[in-house]
């Protein structure tokens, strides 16, 4: 059984669930962690992780290597030697490296430590360029010249990285598996043919979840069913903001915000719901949508999703099968399809049953893991062993 070095900057964030059902669902590899910061622990147990601790480096060698040697932060913060340490007395048999950031951050270390056969795997935001960090796009370009494996969960970041010089002969698609024995389809929702609709969001709350248009075409929504309700699950830096937005559109009474909630409270509320919504949109930092996992997860239980054609949600939502879609930022089209859905029963069965039918042929958690060790095999083969 091969051993598999993951390294993840923070093990890990609320919105991370998607990778701890991916380290914790091996089978045929085992893995232990690399990271640099412990987070939520009583909610992302795992037995073997290795801190990397702050930097500890003299003053006078870190002004060296950075001032005069003008090493990078890997190098001159410390952070180098302590992983070569690690990875020397652990000898696993690959690295995974979460995130494309991470990895360019790894970069030296990638370029000097070629035996280790390395991998990295993209999600979404980690393909977008930083303003704020000179020459990042630059060593994103050499990061994908340097790894002989890729991991993009989509074909839109697939796409992505080909327009950053990625050769398309590295790249791989493994997408996130969703462990449906968690999200079962809901036995007793009903169209709601009283009127009272109530919708679901479930996501980081930012700028490309779109959750300003939501809001604004769940409050037009509401002239014609008025006794509907939408509830938002998540956490993020414009809760403030989408509060006051609902309060000021005058539906402050019907939106709900639950903040982060575990598997079983997240699958009451979509068993709970009638429709979920999810009108991503590109914001101006380029920080593009993967496939959501909170939307593969309601489609689970059978709810119909509308959704816009933004980065990989057309590859999950059929648009009149499995969900509606407009294009980014058509609040006017998203409320059309809101009130089609409301007028036609028919449709909204249909939609539910194939959204639970399709996830499950193309999602589920087992199969994407048995894809990710295959890859893992892939990996050991073209590279030399460890040393």
């Amino acid at each position: 059984m091969s051993t598999v070095a993951s390294y993840c900057t923070t093990f890990l964030k609320p919105e991370m669930l998607h990778i701890y059902r991916q380290v914790t669902g091996l089978q045929r590899h085992r893995t232990f962690i690399l990271t640099k910061q412990r987070q939520c622990a009583e909610k992302f147990p795992f037995p073997d992780i290795e801190v990397i601790p702050p930097a500890g480096s003299h003053f006078l060698r870190r002004f060296h290597l950075k001032y005069i040697r003008r090493e990078p932060p890997l190098v001159y913060r410390g952070e180098y030697r302590t992983l070569t340490g690690i990875l020397d007395r652990r000898r696993p048999d690959l690295l995974h490296i979460y995130f494309g950031h991470t990895g360019v951050h790894l970069l030296p270390f990638l370029q000097h430590h070629r035996r280790l056969p390395a991998l990295v795997s993209f999600h979404g935001a980690d393909v977008m360029p930083r303003a704020d960090r000179p020459g990042y796009l630059d060593r994103l370009r050499e990061l994908l010249q340097t790894v002989p494996l890729v991991l993009a969960r989509s074909l839109s970041l697939r796409d992505r990285l080909l327009d950053l010089g990625c050769p398309e002969g590295k790249i791989r698609l493994n997408r996130t598996g969703i462990p449906m024995d968690s999200f079962p389809v809901a036995a007793d929702r009903a169209f709601p043919t009283d009127g009272r609709w109530h919708f679901v969001q479930a996501c980081r709350l930012i700028e490309k979840k779109g959750l300003n248009l939501a809001l604004t075409a769940f409050a037009a929504f509401c002239k014609t069913w008025p006794e509907s309700t939408f509830t938002i699950a998540g956490e993020g830096p414009m809760r403030e903001e989408l509060g006051d937005l609902a309060r000021s559109l005058g539906i402050g009474e019907k939106v709900i915000f639950t903040g982060f909630l575990d598997t079983p409270a997240l699958c009451r509320l979509y068993h709970q719901s009638h429709a979920f919504l999810h009108p991503s949109q590109m914001p101006s930092d380029q920080n593009q949508e993967g496939i959501p996992n909170s939307m593969l997860e309601a489609m689970a239980t059978g709810l119909p999703v509308l959704a816009t054609h933004h980065g990989g949600i057309p590859e999950a939502v059929t648009d009149h099968v499995t969900g509606l879609l407009v294009e980014e930022r058509d609040s006017d089209r998203f409320l059309d399809n809101l009130q089609l859905l409301a007028r036609e029963p028919a449709l909204w069965e249909a939609l539910s049953r194939n959204a639970a039918r399709d996830v499950r042929g193309n999602f589920e958690h087992r199969a994407q893991i048995a894809c990710l060790e295959g890859i893992y095999d892939e990996l050991l083969t073209l590279s030399p062993p460890a040393a």
